[in-house]
């Protein structure tokens, strides 16, 4: 006889698809706790900047992973995994449905397939040394590093992302493999859940016009003021923390080296572009269940009932 595997339900989808109110809407039909896969919305004080969920909003559905770090404190897959299990147990221990709500696909695909991302050493002094390269040379010069040593990582790992660069160099320069090799590997095991994972979606254009909103609101909502008051907390541009989409470009502008207006457009651009390559991770994964608002006429109760329909195929619920 089988054992049976514990439910997950996760609910993704690129930025300001309007993920927040579906997650409720389904927490409150499926009895459901969410837990955040968000790498901002973890922090204190960063509200604004990472359209993080408010009290009024979560409407009495409790939240994991949200305003449970400092800004100075490192957040990462290892962390957000040690912190979403625990908080898995917590809502199993009640007899409710975890539901991972984020768009950090590489956070959630560490979860949903339990990765190991910690079966290396760390070796500081290359970490070191590679920060200092991508400082001189800049963070093409790093890629370019990773692209003649592991061509597929290269790849899936975006230039900007320097953490992911030098922790992919890094994982090479120690066992001498590649991590794309090792992370292949790694996913192609079974979900120890029983999961349903749905992807929120819309047309490109909409998609695009919400995003130019939300940013437009944030500025509205004060913006500007929160990156300051960080900035006075001592936090700097270089901190981990202040690399989300509209905080280090806030600290260009307050440092007076660009104008609003171009702070503002490039905020948007930033926000589109990641967006973007949003899209193109989730269409990589496996077993997804797309829901394209257009497709339901942006009728919630209709995208509402087609996941119940999903998660009672897969005796979610």
């Amino acid at each position: 006889m089988s054992i049976k595997k514990r439910p997950l339900v996760i609910l993704t989808g690129p930025t300001a698809v309007g993920k927040t109110a579906l997650s409720i809407a389904l927490a409150k039909r499926i009895g459901g706790e969410i837990i955040s896969a968000d790498s901002m919305q973890v922090y204190r004080h960063m509200d604004i900047g990472s359209a993080k969920i408010t009290k009024e909003e979560m409407d009495g559905v409790p939240h994991y992973l949200i305003d449970e770090l400092e800004p100075s404190e490192e957040f990462h897959i290892v962390k957000f995994k040690e912190m979403a299990e625990a908080a898995l147990q917590k809502i199993y221990e009640k007899g409710h449905i975890p539901i991972v709500v984020g768009g950090t696909g590489f956070y959630i695909q560490g979860l949903l397939f339990d990765i190991d991302f910690e079966d290396t050493n760390e070796d500081a002094s290359f970490r070191n040394e590679m920060l200092h390269y991508a400082k001189e040379h800049g963070n093409h010069a790093l890629h370019e590093k990773l692209r003649l040593v592991d061509e597929k990582a290269s790849l899936e790992i975006h230039e900007n992302n320097v953490k992911r660069v030098i922790r992919a160099l890094e994982y090479y320069h120690l066992t001498g493999n590649q991590i794309s090799a090792h992370n292949e590997s790694e996913r192609a095991k079974a979900s120890p859940y029983q999961f349903c994972y749905f992807v929120l979606n819309d047309d490109r254009k909409t998609l695009y016009e919400r995003i130019d909103r939300r940013v437009d609101e944030m500025f509205e909502k004060g913006l500007i003021e929160e990156v300051r008051h960080l900035k006075e907390l001592g936090y700097q541009k270089s901190d981990v923390s202040m690399q989300g989409i509209g905080y280090k470009e806030l600290f260009d502008y307050l440092e007076q080296t660009v104008t609003l207006e171009d702070t503002v457009e490039l905020i948007k651009k930033s926000t589109r572009h990641f967006a973007k390559r949003q899209i193109t991770w989730f269409k990589r994964e496996k077993d997804v269940i797309w829901l394209d608002k257009s497709v339901y006429g942006y009728d919630e109760q209709q995208l509402l009932d087609e996941m119940i329909h999903r998660l009672k195929e897969k005796e979610i619920v």
